[in-house]
């Protein structure tokens, strides 16, 4: 599994010494406005432009069902995923709040619910199947449903992008899924999976612990069988259709020279395994926050990114990414709107 049709090469840095002198000469000292100078930076090299701005902004939720929930990964029970998905139909969840407040066009992805929703306005129905396989007693996806499930992701971002749309946020729901994003991000990182293990949706200790050794089987059993750390094996191994769906759908935002708005731990391990297969896709994601997933912090490690907020989260459903949403418009507002030490008449530091 390693034949990927996605040309992702990084931005061109022959505007960058533009982009950087316009930053500078705004009324502000050098470097005052910190991570939004180099937000406004990155948004810039990604459009070419130096003045850059968001059209048509999006957020995917992507669904789908893990057949190790079943086995007690989680505090929930599986048919909370689709029950959620309802609740976002509704739209009466977190993310349905603040993607509305801050003008983001949401849209769910069915990739693997173990549900029949129906024809459904806001729902893309791009199911692979009704969840995957218990990845402690078997490989949770086939390769060639890893790699649909990858082609269909990519396919929702080229179809965004011929609309007209540049910026992406991404978000998830599955029961589970925090587990195989643990065992993901152990395993592309290669931090001890006890640190890459969190309480999920709210384990008590003794859940953890289960968690933990769950996990634990599951690993003993991939090596075992001779399984490396090849990210799409790993993905087919562990992974949701969800996450896999995402990792497509983010080498196709790439690709498409979209901004991405990563969120926390889940979609975080969709971004390590999408950046581990295209290096350059990291230089079109705007990391949104710091989750409170201990995982999240090794991830944020092996991508070198440096997140906008850290308020505790881990909510999930790209509530992060909504949330920093008015940041980074922030970022592209003070470059294109703020006046300069000239057009101004500030006088300059002696």
């Amino acid at each position: 599994m390693h034949s990927l049709d996605f040309v992702i090469a990084a931005p061109d840095r022959g505007i960058e010494n533009s982009l950087r002198t316009k930053i500078d000469r705004k009324t502000k000292p050098l470097g005052a406005l910190g991570l939004l100078e180099r937000t406004a930076l990155k948004i810039g090299l990604i459009q070419q432009r130096l003045e850059p701005a968001f059209s048509q902004p999006q957020l995917l939720v992507f669904a789908g069902d893990h057949g190790a929930a079943r086995a007690g990964v989680s505090a929930y029970p599986q048919d909370v995923t689709w029950q959620m998905v309802e609740n976002f139909l509704a739209g009466g969840a977190a993310i349905n709040v603040f993607a509305r407040q801050n003008g983001l066009q949401l849209t769910i992805v069915d990739a693997g619910v173990a549900h029949d929703f129906g024809k459904r306005a806001g729902l893309v129905d791009a199911k692979i199947a009704a969840g995957t396989a218990n990845y402690i007693e078997t490989a949770a996806m086939s390769a060639g449903q890893c790699a649909q499930a990858v082609a269909r992701g990519a396919e929702i971002s080229r179809k965004l992008a011929a609309a007209g749309c540049n910026v992406v946020g991404f978000g998830e729901m599955g029961i589970g899924n925090t587990a195989a994003a643990s065992l993901i991000t152990h395993c592309l990182t290669g931090t001890p999976l006890a640190e890459c293990i969190g309480r999920g949706t709210g384990l008590d200790d003794a859940g953890l612990v289960r968690k933990q050794a769950l996990l634990e089987s599951a690993l003993q059993r991939y090596r075992s069988a001779g399984g490396d750390n090849e990210p799409l094996a790993v993905l087919a191994e562990f992974g949701g259709f969800e996450m896999a769906m995402m990792v497509g759908a983010m080498l196709g935002a790439a690709a498409a020279k979209m901004t991405l708005l990563i969120d926390g731990f889940i979609v975080g391990s969709a971004a390590l395994t999408a950046a581990r297969l295209a290096p350059a896709l990291t230089e079109y994601c705007v990391f949104c926050h710091r989750s409170a997933e201990p995982g999240h912090a090794a991830q944020l490690r092996g991508l070198g990114a440096e997140p906008l907020l850290d308020l505790g989260l881990r909510l999930g459903e790209g509530t992060g990414a909504a949330l920093a949403f008015p940041l980074v418009q922030s970022a592209l507002n003070f470059l294109n709107e703020m006046a300069s030490f000239e057009s101004a008449g500030v006088s300059e530091k002696e």
